[in-house]
């Protein structure tokens, strides 16, 4: 099963929803995110850190995990600016949550280790109307800091739109 928050949605009229999924299949791809809505999410990943005294590297990438926005907190660790962006091209590319993965391993999926994925907790990915286009990567906490930043990220649309 995945279990990943979903935006439900039209970018165009600015309406968009959170809702969370629970599917035995991973979306579809859509059409990939743009500069606007990654800065969107991006910033409010960002407010969250900063709200918790955390410092963090935020990435948002296409459908195919080219990266589209970035931005690094001052003073956050210099290895989390490429964990950032494996996380969300790890769950764009895939189509579900890293911790996905992560639980996959804990309960003996070792093949995930062949996939050359990023496996930890804070990268998820970004579905408008059923459809994955993008995914958002966080790193410079604990991973489940990390997701909450990126949900955060996520769920600042709620209140912008």
């Amino acid at each position: 099963r995945i279990v990943c928050l979903v935006l439900i949605g039209y970018f165009s009229t600015n309406e968009v929803y959170i809702a969370k999924v629970d599917a035995l299949v991973p979306p579809r791809y859509g059409t990939p995110v743009n500069n606007a809505v990654a800065k969107q999410i991006a910033a409010g990943a960002i407010d969250h850190a900063k709200e918790n005294s955390w410092n963090v590297a935020v990435a948002v990438v296409d459908t195919h995990g080219m990266l589209i926005y970035y931005e690094m907190m001052d003073d956050t660790q210099t290895g989390s600016s490429t964990i950032c962006i494996e996380k969300a091209k790890s769950s764009a590319q895939f189509r579900r949550p890293t911790k996905a993965f992560e639980e996959g391993i804990n309960n003996g999926r070792t093949a995930i280790l062949s996939f050359g994925i990023n496996m930890c907790e804070g990268g998820l990915p970004i579905v408008n109307e059923g459809k994955v286009i993008g995914g958002i990567g966080v790193s410079g906490v604990n991973s489940d800091q990390d997701a909450s930043c990126a949900e955060a990220g996520l769920t600042r649309l709620l209140s912008d739109n």
